[in-house]
């Protein structure tokens, strides 16, 4: 696990049809400065940031605190923020919330979409899969900022095997998408759907680019069984012996 959570690899294909770069972009410098470890504990971490984001399931809030906390636990080096997306949630709500972890408040809560093979309003399914279209769950970490097709984009790599670990290969990335826009939902009852990408507004894309480039956390959450019931982030060893298990709904 350590060795993937210090991976810091370069990616040699684009986002399908979305991100597709031109020859010879150049990357975007990486400006965050060292992230220092946290001062809280780790549930009265998650209660703060909660009562900064009302609209946050707080057991999801919960569950993406101690996925990282588990990270950094194994040997992860510490991040200044912590993006977490809510898929139970339709594409019609604000789903994706980015908290600064020092100053402990809310970055953004704003839209973000899942795939065209995940669902309609509703994203249902989800896959690790090369071609599936479909959105990744669990605990990702942001890598490198870069110039591609549709513009600003950022690059991350899935932490967790067998369910985002292709992240990288797949070209999952955040980038700006016009489709990603309220004006969608009146005319279709829902925003447009990327091909995988946790796609975000135009208008926002460069803060949260920024905000999140340069090893951050991002979390994305669904109510899948065999994942949480599996995942080494979710169910993972306290210092007691037993399990560090968040309560989801």
């Amino acid at each position: 696990m350590l060795n993937r959570l210090r991976r810091i690899g370069v990616l040699t294909t684009v986002c399908l049809a979305f991100v597709a770069g031109p020859a010879g972009a150049i990357e975007t410098a990486i400006t965050h400065p060292p992230a220092q470890p946290y001062s809280q504990p780790q549930p009265q971490l998650a209660s703060t940031l909660a009562a900064q984001a009302p609209d946050l399931n707080p057991q999801v809030l919960q569950t993406a605190v101690s996925a990282m906390q588990c990270a950094l636990n194994s040997g992860a080096e510490p991040a200044s923020r912590l993006a977490v997306i809510d898929f139970s949630l339709p594409s019609t709500e604000q789903r994706l919330w980015i908290f600064d972890l020092h100053s402990q408040s809310l970055v953004l809560q704003d839209l973000v979409a899942h795939g065209q093979g995940s669902g309609d309003n509703f994203a249902r399914q989800f896959s690790n899969v090369e071609g599936s279209h479909q959105s990744s769950i669990g605990l990702f970490r942001t890598q490198e900022s870069y110039m591609g097709k549709h513009g600003y984009s950022l690059r991350m790599d899935g932490l967790e095997p067998g369910i985002n670990d292709l992240a990288r290969q797949r070209a999952i990335v955040i980038h700006p998408a016009d489709y990603v826009d309220p004006s969608w939902i009146e005319r279709h009852g829902r925003i447009g759907r990327s091909h995988g990408c946790p796609a975000v507004r135009p208008e926002v894309a460069s803060m949260v680019v920024d905000s999140l480039k340069g090893g951050q956390f991002m979390f994305s959450y669904y109510p899948d069984d065999h994942w949480l019931a599996t995942s080494s982030f979710i169910n993972c060893p306290s210092e007691d012996g037993g399990n560090m298990v968040a309560s989801t709904h």
